[in-house]
This record gives C-alpha cells, structure tokens and sequence, in this order.
C-alpha cells in the first residue's frame, strides 16, 4: 500500500475573509421602520395611546411627523405637537 499524498495546510497570519470573497458591510444606520410605522397609522387614523416619560397619557391620532416631532390630534382637548424624545412608548388604543 502506497502513503496517500497529504497536503500540509498551516493557519495563516491574516485575518479571514467570508466566505466568497465579499467584505461584510455593517447594517444601515436607518431602516425606515419607524417612519413606516407612522405612515401607516396616519393613514388608517388609528386612535393610539401616547405615554410621556413623566408618566401622563394622551390618546389621539397622529397627524404628522417629522425628525423630533409628532402632532397628535384629540378629540376631547386642544392638539398637540410632542417631542418624541418625551414619548417613553406607544401603542394603538
């Protein structure tokens, strides 16, 4: 019986690569996931309960957004335009 020919494989020094030769690109810093999820309830004008980091409760539809600021419609007291930064979380009502 013949020794089969092995091939010596030794650990290289350089970082791996992925496989395929790609790089790994980081993921997006924005998905869009809220701006959708806006969108969506402006559309249907769901009615969402709003609860402020001080504790307090609105309940309203939201009107707009933007980048810091939602306007949120009421019924039974005057609208209001909130800093999301106040908002500790939401959901509809």
């Amino acid at each position: 019986m013949e020794p089969a020919n092995r091939k010596l494989i030794r650990p290289s020094n350089r970082p791996s690569q992925p496989r395929g030769g790609l790089k790994q690109t980081s993921p997006p810093e924005q998905t869009n996931a809220e701006n959708f999820y806006y969108l969506k309830q402006m559309q249907s004008k769901t009615s969402m309960s709003i609860f402020l980091r001080d504790g307090e409760v609105l309940k309203g539809v939201i009107e707009w957004y933007d980048k810091d600021c939602l306007k949120v419609n009421r019924e039974d007291a005057p609208n209001l335009l909130l800093f999301k930064s106040n908002i500790k979380y939401m959901h509809k009502a």
